[in-house]
């Protein structure tokens, strides 16, 4: 049994106790936890969104808003964090690849003084509290426009701009550079040699989503140069050999980590819609053919540990319905992989109160699918009456993330 389990076991032993030392009593939980699942939340540090509250906050203020924030994940019963640690090609760890961010101190480049590195605070404080940390990367972003602060000397648009493209307000990595797929695959490889991570994370962006012209219509992206080098003689079509790209890249990353660290966990999140009239009554944006994201393929080749698609719909959406999405998903998974639903809590405002937790227990019902992920940590603090529906009725006892291949010794263990 883990260090987590034990700790869980004699937390609910010593509560069963009576003032007048009875023996424990054994309470029926009102609802079926499953004894393993995957309860996970975003925290997104792009343009601030979860963690830091605001650029160059000090050090001691930094510790003081992370560490509420697992606190919180702790007291609504959740098992894992998802800890955005690059997000356009910065670093939210001290990284010899890439230069500080800007969202952490202000300016990119700049380390936080006193000294700290967010990243292996963040694991040492997770562990401690019972938490998975699963790194999240952005692998082809390089600079997003709300940035405002210079380009560091460090960064890849300075050091190596032959491999970057401006593409509407960003700058973006060339997929189709194999340089490119090999600096992102380094800078995912120095975190899992470092870090004691629990897992490596990837969200929908892989080519960038469309920009419009002046016209309205979609931009293509700007990936002549690498074409004409790697792609035109060879016997895909363009949108084909942006896909291989990607798969490439996904299928090294996969097979990279289980080299170094078999037990480290490999996710990606992508949009929630692999093409449309799948299943038939979907309808709306086809990542495959716009993303050039082949997320099934990734899925039925077994290049990941879990799939967390985003299905930030309702479940009424007939063009986009939650459940319909989420049955589709788990029927795609001959490798056994794990599903987990993407949530939308964000959402959470906007919709009907029960929506969520409705869509939590159509999971739990899913064949197949094995947890949950909510975007993102500060949407839970700003719904109030979904923090209540989780810790009180949903999330009623802790539960275990779905096992890995670890080491004999567990990093949950002192």
């Amino acid at each position: 049994m883990t260090f987590l389990a034990l700790t869980w076991l004699a937390a609910a032993t010593f509560a069963g106790i009576t003032a007048a030392g009875c023996a424990p009593l054994v309470r029926e939980s009102p609802v079926r936890e499953p004894a393993r699942e995957f309860r996970g939340v975003w925290v997104a540090t792009v343009a601030n969104i979860d963690w830091p509250s605001k650029p160059g906050l000090s050090t001691a203020d930094q510790k003081k808003e992370l560490l509420a924030l697992l606190d919180r994940a702790v007291q609504l019963k959740l098992n894992a964090v998802l800890f955005q640690v690059r997000p356009a090609c910065d670093a939210f760890y001290n990284s010899k690849f890439e230069p500080w961010s800007e969202y952490l101190t202000g300016t990119m480049g700049r380390a936080p003084q006193p000294f700290y590195d967010p990243l292996a605070f963040a694991v040492e404080q997770a562990h401690a509290r019972g938490l998975e940390l699963h790194a999240w990367f952005n692998p082809f972003r390089a600079h997003h426009f709300q940035t405002v602060s210079p380009i560091a000397a460090s960064h890849i648009s300075r050091t190596h701009p032959d491999l970057v493209r401006s593409y509407g307000k960003y700058l973006w990595l060339d997929p189709g550079e194999p340089a490119v797929r090999d600096y992102s695959l380094s800078v995912v490889l120095d975190v899992v040699k470092r870090y004691d991570v629990d897992g490596i994370h990837f969200d929908d962006y892989f080519y960038p989503y469309k920009e419009k012209g002046a016209n309205g219509k979609d931009v293509d992206f700007p990936d002549e140069a690498s074409w004409r080098k790697f792609g035109v003689r060879g016997k895909l079509g363009r949108d084909d050999w942006r896909r291989q790209n990607v798969n490439e890249f996904v299928e090294r990353v996969y097979k990279s980590i289980k080299t170094l660290k078999p037990w480290v966990k490999f996710g990606i999140s992508p949009f929630g819609i692999w093409r449309p009239g799948n299943p038939p009554q979907i309808r709306g944006y086809d990542a495959y053919a716009k993303l050039y994201a082949d997320s099934r393929q990734w899925l039925v080749n077994g290049w990941v540990d879990y799939l967390a698609p985003q299905l930030y719909w309702t479940n009424d959406s007939k063009e986009q319905s939650f459940s319909a999405l989420l049955d589709w998903w788990s029927h795609q998974n001959p490798k056994g992989r794990e599903i987990f639903s993407g949530i939308a809590a964000s959402n959470a405002g906007k919709w009907p109160p029960e929506e969520i937790p409705n869509q939590i227990r159509l999971t739990r019902k899913q064949p197949g699918a094995g947890g949950y992920i909510l975007y993102s940590l500060k949407s839970l603090q700003t719904n109030p009456a979904l923090e209540q529906s989780l810790e009180h009725d949903l999330n009623v006892q802790p539960a275990l993330p779905p096992s890995a291949r670890r080491p004999s010794k567990s990093p949950l263990t002192p």
